[in-house]
């Protein structure tokens, strides 16, 4: 078969005929005497497109013979029209060449080493041996679009073994007689690829490193390329546009105006917290004083709808530093129950953590905790009032056990 897509990587239709179909697993595979559309390699994902109006899902070489897999049985033989998903392919000989590129700057400039590489459809990664500083980061990004600016032209070479050797290329097996091909990058950089590529840098556009974090020994990049990058560029572009006219600034000082209005808010948050721990404190005084009793034991057993369960957790904290108390809370969430079961430290009429996952099946629910405090959520808030009651239950029944003891 004739892999035509290495003599134009931007042709987008063309007529063949097809040699063989192979079926596997209810999929078509199909052979053609010739092809442009380019199976996946070592780095690069295979091609998209049709093939006499079917879907080609993807495309692979096994035994120096291309397939394409499809899903419907072309009913032609004979001159078949195929086209190609170009708009995925640019994508990734763009993101391809970038990697190329990003990875030779970091190895020019610092002398790491890139040990991975991840080419994904939203964004690509690049993993390096050693750690690298965030500055160092944006050198290699300046590098890496001046030398995309700089329009070199991309050659592909087929060398044999002799020529190889005379290359600064790490040792690559190559059979007497046989050529491998190679991608060369000016003096900046020469790899042997069987994938595809622009012709020149500047169809990459734009490199962008948009995170960094540490991985294993090294440092993981995420970067993206051309037509993502532009795009990227354009839809941070439309956010700030509509950020700046809901703060009713400019663009230039939206800025400082999410950071005035940040110090604002947690100055908000901490009054409001102070503000919660005052009500609450009443609050508990009056339920105390409320409280259900059993022998010298107060018990309350709340259900409550739509309470922010922070200040639940901290309404059931303060409760139960009171002696001997017992707090039943129940939160509905939406389609979600929650329980909170705490007592205080001087009960040991019944474990919180062996209640609340006695309970809580009756909601469809998991939790857990410690002797003193537990907690948990599940799907049936239908059944949190008998959950409750349930609970209390088991309560009344370990006091009365306790006092005939």
């Amino acid at each position: 078969m004739k892999k035509l897509y290495y003599e134009d990587q931007y042709r987008t239709e063309f007529t063949a005929e097809i040699v063989d179909i192979i079926e596997k697993n209810s999929k078509y595979h199909v052979e053609l005497n010739g092809t442009y559309f380019y199976p996946k390699g070592t780095g690069q994902p295979s091609d998209t497109g049709h093939i006499n109006g079917s879907l080609v899902i993807s495309v692979y070489e096994e035994n120096n013979k291309i397939y394409h897999i499809l899903e419907v049985k072309p009913l032609k033989i004979h001159k078949v029209k195929c086209n190609i998903n170009f708009d995925l392919r640019y994508d990734y000989m763009q993101q391809h060449l970038g990697q190329h590129i990003l990875t030779a700057c970091i190895s020019n400039l610092f002398n790491l080493t890139t040990i991975g590489f991840n080419l994904g459809l939203t964004s690509s990664t690049i993993d390096l041996d050693k750690g690298i500083c965030a500055q160092e980061i944006k050198d290699c990004e300046k590098k890496a679009n001046d030398i995309v600016n700089k329009n070199i032209k991309i050659e592909t070479l087929n060398l044999t073994n002799s020529e190889l050797k005379k290359l600064s290329l790490k040792k690559v097996p190559v059979k007497p007689g046989e050529k491998i091909r190679v991608v060369k990058i000016a003096d900046i950089d020469i790899f042997p690829s069987q994938d595809i590529y622009p012709n020149s840098t500047i169809e990459v556009q734009l490199i962008k490193i948009i995170k960094f974090e540490k991985y294993k020994t090294g440092v993981r990049i995420e970067f993206i390329c051309g037509q993502r990058a532009v795009s990227d560029y354009i839809s941070k572009f439309e956010a700030i546009e509509r950020m700046s006219k809901l703060l009713s600034c400019n663009n230039a000082t939206v800025i400082s105006k999410v950071e005035n209005l940040t110090d604002e808010l947690n100055k908000a948050l901490t009054t409001s917290r102070v503000l919660s721990a005052t009500v609450a404190t009443y609050e508990v005084q009056n339920m105390l004083k409320e409280a259900e009793k059993i022998d010298d034991v107060r018990i309350l057993k709340f259900i409550y709808d739509k309470m922010d369960l922070k200040y639940a957790t901290m309404l059931a904290t303060k409760l139960v530093t009171s002696p001997k108390v017992i707090v039943l809370f129940g939160v509905k969430l939406q389609d979600k129950a929650n329980l909170l079961f705490m007592c205080s430290k001087d009960l040991k009429i019944i474990r919180m953590d062996s209640l609340l996952k006695d309970a809580i099946t009756l909601i469809d629910g998991k939790g857990g905790g410690s002797e003193f405090s537990a907690q948990g959520g599940g799907k049936n808030n239908n059944n949190l009032d008998s959950t409750l009651d349930y609970a209390l239950s088991k309560i009344k029944e370990n006091i009365m056990s306790s006092s005939k003891n």
